[in-house]
């Protein structure tokens, strides 16, 4: 069992023979520490270090995230690639703006709804049971919603993307190798993403849809890349061209349809007057030969 301490600390950075005072003052000056890949499985009691502002923990054994309220200036937070389940203890990090998460084993998106500065929050590949897939606690998003500007949610077996339409500000959305197939719930999200530069949804259904490319660049007016594919200003003009041509001809149709339905509608009403016309007409024939035949017989 590794535990992350400040002694452990002192052997990585080689100031084991320092005298405590002068090593305690060195610990309150360090704002970047790297300990990353040092098999390490919980973070112990590392205060002295008050002054973090980048800590980098990737590719180790960690299961909890835990100690790090003291950590109050941290901007960087680097996780990936532990065994962190839960999304937990980081309500004290109130300048926190970069989060990685990827690789580990988080079924929920929670434990964010104290933190509203974030504006990166990768949380790719997690280790889920067979058939579930990535989930978003409602408060955390309301949380997020106005600071996040790039997520990363790639090969988490997520289906639908409805419940991030809160992300107003998000400019950067990677949801590769996912679930994704419905295109109106995409159109319903590109609706009020309407800062969102770049998109990569490789590797999902919905990719295989016909105009799958051509539906999104007209959706939304402010993409510059979808799947890593620069959208040239040419290709957006010819596709609103041609979208405001197929609107015209849509309701040009609509207007021949209701026009044809009218015309039928008066064939009928006129077919009706002139049968009325023609039995009238019948019938004043009929009295007038009857009259005539009347006074052809008559004798005084």
């Amino acid at each position: 069992m590794v535990r992350l301490t400040t002694e452990l600390i002192a052997r990585c950075l080689g100031h084991r023979n320092r005298r405590e005072e002068d090593w305690g003052q060195h610990l309150r000056k360090i704002t970047h520490l790297n300990l990353s890949d040092k098999k390490l499985d919980a973070i112990g009691d590392i205060s002295l270090c008050r002054n973090l502002r980048v800590l980098y923990l990737y590719d180790n054994q960690i299961s909890q995230i835990q100690n790090l309220g003291f950590a109050t200036h941290l901007t960087h937070l680097y996780l990936q690639n532990n065994c962190i389940s839960c999304i937990e203890n980081l309500s004290s990090l109130k300048n926190l703006e970069k989060l990685y998460l990827g690789g580990n084993c988080i079924a929920v998106v929670e434990g964010l709804d104290q933190l509203t500065g974030i504006r990166e929050l990768h949380i790719e590949s997690q280790h889920l049971p067979l058939g579930e897939k990535l989930l978003f606690d409602p408060a955390s998003l309301r949380s997020l919603a106005k600071s996040l500007s790039v997520l990363n949610i790639s090969n988490n077996n997520i289906d639908e993307l409805e419940d991030l339409a809160v992300l107003e500000n998000l400019s950067h959305l990677r949801a590769a190798d996912n679930q994704l197939q419905h295109m109106k719930d995409l159109e319903v999200v590109l609706k009020k993403w309407t800062k969102l530069c770049s998109m990569d949804l490789t590797g999902n259904p919905i990719c295989h849809k016909p105009k799958y490319r051509d539906r999104i660049i007209v959706q939304s007016q402010t993409l510059e890349y979808l799947d890593g594919k620069e959208i040239k200003d040419t290709e957006r003009v010819f596709l609103m061209n041609w979208k405001a041509s197929k609107a015209v001809r849509k309701k040009s149709k609509g207007r021949m349809t209701n026009e044809h339905a009218d015309y039928l509608h008066f064939r009928k009403q006129t077919n009706h007057l002139l049968h009325d016309c023609t039995v009238i007409a019948a019938s004043s024939r009929y009295i007038q030969n009857k009259t005539f035949s009347g006074g052809k017989t008559y004798r005084s």
